[in-house]
């Protein structure tokens, strides 16, 4: 006997939890992945497929994870290495800049 999956129940997210931040849980190098992966609802792999395709096909792949591990803020409490605190230092630091920008 077959059974078949019940539909998706639309998941209730505050603003906090539906921000773009890197995984704290699913994370492979910085959990940049995991971060697209919990915002968009794709799964993890196929946002690594698509960062080895961009290597593959023309080399940018590593430039738009660096990008995005620097532009994407980590998940507040979560542990973090030393590159993951020089990314959140880097983050803060173009932030300030951005908000500077926009008071001139």
């Amino acid at each position: 006997m077959t059974t078949t999956p019940s539909p998706a129940q639309p998941i209730d997210l505050t603003p906090e939890q539906a921000r773009l931040r890197r995984s704290a849980t699913d994370r492979m190098v910085a959990g940049v992945c995991g971060g697209l992966a919990e915002y968009s609802g794709i799964d993890a792999v196929l946002w690594r497929v698509v960062f080895v395709a961009l290597t593959v096909l023309g080399g940018s792949g590593p430039l738009f994870y660096a990008l995005l591990w620097v532009l994407m803020p980590s998940v507040p409490g979560a542990d973090r290495n030393a590159l993951d605190r020089f990314a959140d230092r880097l983050h803060d630091a173009l932030r300030g800049a951005a908000r500077d920008l926009r008071r001139a």
